[in-house]
């Protein structure tokens, strides 16, 4: 009895100095982490920086470079403290303390730069002639058309295109994962071959796909196709997500006097509702930022996207000012930066549970 007590306290300590020796070497592990992967974005988001710089602060002069770095020196370690928040903060004390560092970056910036920034290289959004009498002095072809038609028809292909993926994707994947039929296995096969196929090598078939069906330079022609090259991979995202679905719930409700749709509307979509927006927000970011196809099939300026829009303003008017190319493009990666900032508390959520084959 005496040996145990005597022992007791002496393993006691080494279980506490191994605890305390883990905790070090978690820490370690955690900093160098934390510090790798600040160290690879800052290069990531540097040009972005410089990009909403320049569009708020460069004139038909240009602009200096000291003004970019100030401008960097301010928020790239602002973004990277509100990212450290996020790891080791959470509810309203996140909050308060994002909106104190944005207050203290907004102040920084305004002694550092605040006598240079200014909202004239915006002025196309409320004077869409300015960017085809520019490209007029440039290249003395005025025509050119309003960057809001090119923004209406990429929000149209986006929207559009987005649905039609979501629609197919969900009904096909509930069929793959619910229903057994011959030559299933290589029908998933298919989706992956297709799915891994380079889209590039179909542009000629494509092409001519389009022309005969006279489809060629429409805005339904480029979602039909888009929509097309986007699916197989939708669908075998959602089956994944329908067979992480317990069928026992779905039996259940139709014991209770569900019918197979009501089911299937009420007790299964919800579950895999975190999957649809993942689609979804996947979907629309390729049909926004989509430039290969809509380059190949649309030629007449009213038929322009955003893609298109931003390529012939950086050729024609880069050298004669590039604050409004600047401009353009921040206005053309807007509305998926938004589209990220409210879904992105879902994306971090989404599994794709256990993929059945």
């Amino acid at each position: 009895m005496a040996v145990q007590t005597l022992e007791a306290p002496a393993g006691a300590e080494r279980w506490q100095m191994l605890a305390v020796r883990a905790r070090r070497r978690r820490r370690l592990t955690d900093s160098l982490l934390i510090g790798f992967l600040v160290t690879v974005s800052v290069p990531i988001i540097l040009p972005y920086f410089w990009m909403l710089t320049i569009s708020v602060s460069a004139k038909t002069g240009g602009v200096e470079s000291v003004v970019l770095w100030r401008a960097s020196g301010v928020l790239v370690p602002a973004v990277v403290a509100f990212g450290l928040l996020r790891l080791f903060v959470e509810g309203r004390r996140l909050l308060w303390g994002g909106l104190m560092i944005a207050a203290i970056a907004l102040v920084a910036l305004l002694l550092l730069v605040g006598q240079d920034l200014h909202a004239q290289n915006y002025r196309f959004l409320w004077n869409p002639d300015i960017v085809a009498d520019i490209r007029g002095r440039a290249t003395a072809e005025a025509q050119f058309p309003s960057v809001w038609v090119a923004f209406r028809n990429s929000l149209a292909l986006a929207v559009t295109q987005t649905a039609l993926v979501l629609t197919v994707s969900t009904l096909a994947g509930y069929y793959l994962s619910r229903f057994q039929f011959p030559g299933r296995s290589g029908f998933l096969q298919g989706l992956l071959v297709l799915h891994a196929f380079p889209a590039m090598t179909l542009i000629i078939p494509i092409f001519l796909l389009m022309y005969w069906s006279g489809l060629l330079d429409t805005l339904t022609g480029v979602i039909l196709v888009i929509a097309t090259l986007e699916l197989p991979f939708a669908i075998f995202i959602m089956k994944g997500f329908f067979d992480a679905v317990p069928w026992d719930i779905e039996m259940s409700a139709m014991t209770d006097g569900a019918s197979r749709r009501q089911a299937f509307l009420q007790v299964v979509l919800p579950q895999v509702k975190v999957g649809m927006l993942a689609v979804g927000v996947f979907a629309f970011i390729k049909g926004w930022e989509e430039y290969v196809f809509v380059r190949t099939l649309l030629f007449e300026k009213q038929n322009w996207v955003m893609s298109l829009y931003i390529f012939w303003v950086s050729e024609d008017i880069m050298g004669v000012d590039y604050g409004i190319v600047a401009a353009v493009a921040v206005f053309y990666i807007l509305p998926s930066l938004l589209l990220y900032i409210f879904c992105q508390k879902y994306l971090v959520q989404m599994t794709l549970g256990g993929i059945k084959g």
